[in-house]
């Protein structure tokens, strides 16, 4: 039972790692790999020409994605990636469903006799091969055939190895598929010479050439008539997708103060814990921390200022500081060494007084007379947001952190750098004025430390306080109120956005499938549910839909001025170019336009830069395809206009058998790759695909 245990342990997880591998996930789905695990569900989740989805086959699918994200990222999953991630798994379910369909469809199967080839043939899988392998890596068929004659002794293998049965014969029906997808591809000889010489054509070239932009604006008379032609000959760059403008209220996701104490308090709780750890580095990776271990020392300048300050008060090793709240995360930091610094750092603060608004003698006296209260004793962070000219730091009780030498003025630097930690100095002058200034502390050393840190993240408690605000702005206006006085009444500013039909990235939004979902199913005036993002909350009301179609001239005019006024500045720089090489020929040409004959290197079809034009697919094209001495004629580009002469041609190297071959199957699989893109896309054009989600999953 040794072998049959092993198999039991150690299938499932070479399944999936031969999955990944591949490269297939509708692969996993179409071999019922979901399938076995899922079993069924009177929901009929999602229907694809007539065949159910059901609900536990999609949570499944979604749950072995979420975790394959997981794994790949080593971040939890969050509210917008869960959101892209289920949109992928819808999608990747009905793509399933209808290539399983046309595979039917197209009568593609495994006999049993193929499937006995891939297990016992002289080639068995990859699969076969890591489960019944000797230890000189031959396959033992006898095991193989042990396990099978065995299996009704053990349900839970025998369920294993049908399942693997079945891998095996979806993957074969897939590769059936993929075949007949390449013999439909046709890679021609002249293909594969082109591809060569692609890769390795190359090109000199003098020119001579006249940017556009170089003519100022008024010196081409565009009429609002020409901007209107413009238009009108352009009005394919206009066209638009169904477009719906949705105003919209946000609620950022932000930990609410007493959130921020509960950690504070669950991380204090830790510290005797973290002091007595033998090994740091594992205590952080045994608690999740959310910074990595690093056995590196820091200056204080390095570190975080809040993490720096707290580090400074109390340098001794084995010491633990904090829990300190630096970058949105709460810090526990133990002293793990201390070595010299090579250089001193200060944690300094000031009041600075401008001579701006007053003469030296005025800023001056005026910064003595601070500088004597902060002397009897006054609150210096309260003078510095009073009188400070330095608004940055003023808002910080005149802060500016911990720095090296060389990070400020040299008068400054003097001062700060020549004071002991609470003393008061000034006035101090700069070209920026007076300076009060206060050392707070001073580090001559650097520290090697272990950082417990735990992201700071809105409670249970607060999330639920954000849903019910928007919640009451959703029912209340569903129920007649007015979506605009609603949300001033909750404290709520709205924002409003456009958004496309079929559009990834929405402004200030990002990618969110549920949002796009709601807008191509909805109606003016329509509300959203509540929309959770990664940063915040949304809910959204649909305020105008267009219809797909061009981009009235009024909505784009200002952006179509600028484009007819360089096309104006084409023909006049077009024309100019041409006069004069029919007058001058190339030799000439330069001199006539009182310009200069310059030089392009090594232009390929990857390197298009032009110096002085830019990115100019069409020069490349054009010298890649003349002989030495010929040259280009007149052409307008997407900056300029030249006129090139071919100087030099690379020698192409040998198309050798195994670079052909090589070549050959690259542009195959590019092909396949192309047709199975769109053939899935037809077939899905064609299919009727119905999504119950939005109704079955909120039950």
């Amino acid at each position: 039972m040794g072998t049959m245990t092993n198999i039991r342990e150690n299938t499932g997880i070479i399944l999936w790692i031969l999955v990944f591998a591949f490269g297939v996930i509708w692969v996993l789905q179409d071999s019922g790999g979901v399938d076995v695990i899922s079993g069924t569900s009177a929901s009929n989740l999602i229907v694809v020409d007539g065949e159910s989805i059901s609900h536990q086959e999609y949570r499944e699918a979604l749950d072995q994605r979420l975790d394959v994200y997981r794994q790949q990222t080593g971040q939890q999953v969050s509210a917008q990636r869960r959101d892209i991630e289920e949109q992928r798994t819808f999608d990747g379910l009905v793509e399933d469903r209808l290539i399983k369909h046309e595979m039917d469809r197209l009568g593609i199967t495994v006999s049993d006799d193929e499937l006995y080839e891939m297990v016992m043939g002289e080639n068995p899988h990859p699969i076969i091969v890591a489960n019944f392998s000797d230890e000189q890596g031959n396959i033992d068929r006898g095991m193989i055939q042990n396990v099978v004659d065995n299996m009704d002794q053990d349900p839970q293998l025998r369920e294993q190895w049908l399942q693997l049965e079945d891998f095996l014969r979806q993957e074969r029906r897939q590769q059936k598929l993929v075949s007949l997808l390449e013999s439909s591809v046709r890679v021609s000889s002249a293909d594969v010479r082109m591809a060569h010489a692609r890769e390795h054509m190359r090109a000199d070239a003098e020119y001579v050439a006249l940017r556009y932009a170089a003519l100022p604006n008024d010196s081409v008379d565009v009429t609002e008539s020409d901007i209107r032609a413009f238009y009108d000959a352009h009005q394919e760059d206009y066209r638009r997708e169904r477009t719906f403008e949705l105003q919209y209220a946000s609620v950022p996701k932000v930990p609410a103060p007493e959130d921020t104490t509960a950690f504070l308090e669950d991380l204090e709780g830790m510290k005797e814990r973290f002091a007595a750890a033998e090994d740091p580095r594992a205590f952080l990776e045994r608690n999740a921390s959310a910074r990595s271990f690093t056995d590196a020392f820091f200056a204080l300048t390095d570190l975080e200022e809040p993490i720096a300050t707290a580090v400074a008060e109390q340098l001794e090793p084995g010491a633990v500081v904090g829990p300190v709240v630096a970058n949105n995360q709460v810090n526990l930091i133990r002293i793990l060494d201390l070595q010299p610094a090579e250089e001193t750092a200060v944690r300094a603060r000031h009041i600075l007084i401008g001579t701006n608004d007053r003469d030296d003698a005025q800023a001056q006296a005026r910064a003595a007379e601070l500088a004597t209260e902060l002397r009897d004793g006054a609150d210096f962070a309260a003078l510095a947001r009073e009188h400070s000219d330095d608004p940055g730091s003023a808002a910080r009780g005149g802060d500016l952190g911990w720095f090296n030498r060389g990070a400020m003025v040299a008068p400054f630097e003097s001062a700060a750098f020549g004071a002991t930690p609470g003393e008061i100095v000034g006035p101090v002058e700069t070209d920026f004025g007076y300076h009060v200034i206060e050392v707070q502390q001073r580090a001559d050393q650097e520290v090697q430390v272990a950082i417990y840190a735990e992201n700071l993240q809105p409670s249970v408690a607060t999330l639920r306080e954000i849903e019910d605000t928007l919640e009451d702005l959703r029912i209340y206006t569903d129920e007649g109120a007015d979506f605009e006085d609603e949300a001033e009444r909750l404290g709520l500013e709205l924002q409003t956005v456009r958004v496309e039909e079929g559009q990834e990235n929405i402004p200030n939004i990002g990618q969110s499938p549920t949002l796009q979902n709601f807008l191509e199913g909805s109606s003016r005036g329509d509300i959203s549910d509540i929309i959770e993002l990664d940063d915040k909350m949304i809910v959204g009301r649909v305020t105008g839909i267009q219809s797909a179609g061009f981009r009235p001239f009024e909505e784009v005019r200002d952006a179509v001025e600028p484009r007819a006024i360089l096309e104006a500045k084409r023909a006049v720089q077009t024309e100019r170019m041409r006069r004069a090489y029919d007058a001058h020929g190339f030799d000439g040409l330069a001199e006539a336009l009182d310009t200069n004959v310059r030089t392009a290197s090594n232009i390929s079809f990857d390197n298009t830069n032009v110096p002085g034009l830019g990115r100019e697919v069409t020069f490349a094209g054009q010298l890649l395809g003349l002989d030495v001495g010929d040259e280009t004629g007149v052409t307008e580009g997407e900056n300029g206009v030249w006129v090139a002469r071919v100087t030099r041609k690379a020698d192409l190297p040998e198309l050798t058998d195994q670079r052909r071959a090589q070549l050959r199957q690259r542009l195959t699989q590019e092909r396949v790759q192309e047709l199975q893109e769109a053939w899935v896309e037809s077939l899905r054009a064609d299919a009727s695909i119905t999504d119950n989600r939005a109704r079955i999953l909120q039950q």
